[in-house]
């Protein structure tokens, strides 16, 4: 079974940065395709980033594009989203997840195993 554990959230000013991690264990991390989800209070889970399993394809959200970075180290089993210059429309829980089969993908449905989240406030 695939455990992944996101960290980094916390509270930032707008126009500040964060770096989130999700830790990988318990599978072929090096593997997988990885995304970054987002949720916020009231709204549907929403797709941020993904990355595929080389690190050699990444794929933004229109609203982050340009402001944050996924990347990976397959090395240690570690997937990460680098948030700059964020606004407090970003506030957000934000999960990561690992897909076994297939491409990275835009679609939540497509990804088999989840972490818990982090929580990301972006205050004004």
């Amino acid at each position: 079974q695939v455990q992944l554990v996101e960290s980094g959230g916390g509270l930032v000013q707008a126009g500040g940065s964060l770096r989130l991690s999700c830790a990988a264990s318990g599978g072929i991390f090096s593997s997988y395709a990885m995304g970054w989800f987002r949720q916020a209070p009231g709204k549907e889970r929403e797709f941020v980033a993904a990355i595929s399993w080389s690190g050699l394809s990444t794929y933004y959200a229109d609203s982050v594009k340009g402001r944050f970075t996924i990347s990976r180290d397959n090395a240690k089993n570690t997937v990460y989203l680098q948030m700059n210059s964020l606004k407090p429309e970003d506030t957000a829980v934000y999960y990561c997840a690992a897909a076994r089969i297939g491409s990275a993908t835009r679609h939540a449905g497509g990804y088999d195993y989840w972490g818990q989240g982090t929580q990301v406030t972006v205050s004004s």
